[in-house]
């Protein structure tokens, strides 16, 4: 058997992380022969640490056989102690009339501790994702206290919006989500973001072509795709989490899956117009479990420009509100 791989995930007694330690346990993440140990952290917050242990008692009696630890605590020189993966699930959620710019901040200052704390104490060959949002910018902040980790260490999520992307064209083409391809996400994990319908493809057809409705694709499916979470609050009083904590192990695994081509956000260095520096979703392809190349040169119309240009000032804008913390 493999040796043991460390996965540390934050705020694990929340609906997403509860969603996704099973998942992880189970070997859907990181394969059916390799075992793990969970390092949960948690806020020192008794009543949160007494779920956790609630959590812990489950996994126990799943007995999963690649389950090999757990480490409860609420010390993050702890819980990213030795990591190769950080989960980072955990944010503070945007409470009634709360502006961005302060959630922005608040979390900010999360982010610049647990970057911190990552770049001290995990795995040589540590990776974060980041989910809590606003997942892009959370990501670059923690990236901006490394010195010992690389930038292209750190990613966000965008695959949720590719999930979502994925099924609404196979529901308007009426075919299996395993039907459609090569949906990318490009920008923010936010309304702006723009999923590239132009690339993708339907039965090995260009999307546009089997779908035959330019105004659809442009509007409504970029709304549906956007608002996702807004209408899932709407509709069960609560925020995305199975969805959301499947979209992770999809990000991950594809992650260290060679030759997996996938969307994540990852560091700009200029590609597609993006500002460099910003975190934004683009096509990459996996190379060696963990590491990736941004798939470049992909044709963009004026549409797509457009929506690139609207998804990078956001990302630009938000990045300005925390660059006193970077």
């Amino acid at each position: 058997m493999k040796s043991p791989i460390r996965v540390a995930v934050t705020g694990p007694a929340g609906q997403i992380g509860y969603a996704l330690l099973f998942r992880i346990a189970s070997g859907q993440m990181f394969g059916p022969d390799q075992p793990v140990i969970l390092q949960l952290l948690e806020v020192p917050v008794e009543k949160a640490m007494k779920a956790l242990e609630g959590v812990a008692m489950e996994l126990d009696d799943c007995a999963f056989p690649l389950l090999q630890e757990m480490v409860l605590t609420s010390d993050p020189s702890v819980g990213f102690k030795n990591a190769n993966w950080c989960c980072l699930v955990g944010a503070k959620p945007r409470g009634p009339g709360m502006e961005r710019a302060d959630l922005l901040k608040d979390n900010g200052k999360i982010f610049i501790e647990q970057g911190k704390v990552i770049d001290r104490v995990a795995a040589d060959d540590c990776r974060v994702a980041v989910v809590g949002n606003p997942a892009n910018t959370n990501a670059m902040i923690a990236a901006s206290q490394a010195k010992r980790l690389s930038a292209d260490r750190f990613t966000a999520m965008v695959r949720l919006d590719q999930n979502r992307a994925a099924s609404q064209l196979a529901k308007k083409a009426n075919v299996p989500v395993t039907a459609v391809s090569d949906v990318f996400i490009f920008g923010n994990h936010s309304p702006t973001m723009f999923s590239a319908f132009h690339l993708a493809k339907i039965q090995g057809k260009p999307a546009s072509q089997v779908i035959g409705h330019q105004e659809w694709l442009r509007k409504e499916f970029q709304e549906t795709v956007g608002k996702r979470g807004a209408a899932i609050i709407a509709a069960r009083g609560s925020s995305s989490a199975a969805s959301a904590a499947n979209a992770l192990v999809d990000h991950v695994h594809d992650l260290m899956t060679p030759g997996k081509v996938h969307s994540i956000s990852v560091k700009s260095h200029g590609e597609y117009g993006f500002d460099p520096e910003v975190w934004a979703g683009m096509p990459v392809r996996t190379t060696t479990p963990g590491s990736y190349e941004v798939i470049k040169g992909l044709p963009l119309d004026e549409f797509a420009k457009e929506r690139i240009a609207v998804t990078n000032k956001e990302l630009v804008d938000e990045r300005e509100m925390v660059k006193g913390m970077l």
